[in-house]
């Protein structure tokens, strides 16, 4: 099965564009501070039901959590 998969996302940006922490998106998403702090330095990905929950939470669309760019095939 193939799976596309993430490599890098664009939060820490939108975060900055919002004037947001990370530990404000936390607290909001109900996700740990933690998590957040590795979406944001992109050494961890969320998964796509977190995308669009942190989207809806921060009023935009979940294409711009994404760098779509760094999308890599998986066989």
């Amino acid at each position: 099965m193939d799976k596309a998969k993430v490599k890098y996302n664009r939060l820490k940006a939108v975060l900055a564009e919002k004037d947001l922490t990370g530990s404000e998106l936390g607290i909001m998403a109900g996700i740990s501070s933690q998590t957040i702090s590795k979406w944001a330095t992109n050494k961890q990905q969320p998964r796509l039901d977190q995308v669009f929950k942190i989207a809806k939470l921060l009023g935009v669309h979940p294409h711009r959590l994404l760098d779509l760019s760094s999308i890599e095939e998986n066989k």
